[in-house]
């Protein structure tokens, strides 16, 4: 019996040949590899009274990839995944706070310093980032995990 790489040399060009067949341009290391995954399974499996290696690989390994790709073509639909310029052109449309909100919740939270109240504040009313609002403090604590300070953008 041949060892399976000698099997997988001599069946690498039906594996680029199923590959072709079924238009895989993408991902094609990963059916390349499923094809030898395959092609290892049909080789431990075949049976030599019910047919030929080579007709037995071939449909193993054709249909096993056309499997893969159905699952993928599937997932690729269930799923949207929109590209990053989608995200920019999406609006915030949650109103601004009232003001009678605004100091009913400053109300609320008077236990809270006056730098832990400015941070509530441009936050909820101003909608900066915590760097935004580092940087408009200059607050001296806008370290990167490095330990150097990141440079404020422009």
């Amino acid at each position: 019996m041949e060892s399976f790489e000698q099997i997988s040399a001599q069946y690498e060009p039906m594996i680029h040949d199923i590959m072709h067949k079924l238009n895989i341009y993408k991902n094609t290391e990963e059916f390349h590899q499923l094809g030898l995954i395959t092609l290892w399974q049909a080789w431990k499996n075949h049976d030599d009274e019910k047919g030929t290696f080579l007709s037995y690989a071939y449909s193993m390994v054709k249909g096993h990839m056309m499997m893969e790709l159905t699952r993928q073509t599937k997932q690729i639909d269930r799923y949207i995944y929109p590209e990053a310029e989608f995200w920019e052109f999406i609006e915030d449309t949650s109103p601004a706070p009232s003001p009678e909100l605004t100091q009913e919740l400053y109300k609320k939270c008077g236990m809270l310093s006056e730098n832990q109240m400015k941070w509530l504040h441009y936050t909820l009313c101003d909608g900066l980032s915590v760097r935004e609002i580092a940087e408009k403090e200059r607050s001296p604590c806008l370290q990167s995990k490095t330990g150097g300070t990141v440079p404020a953008r422009s």
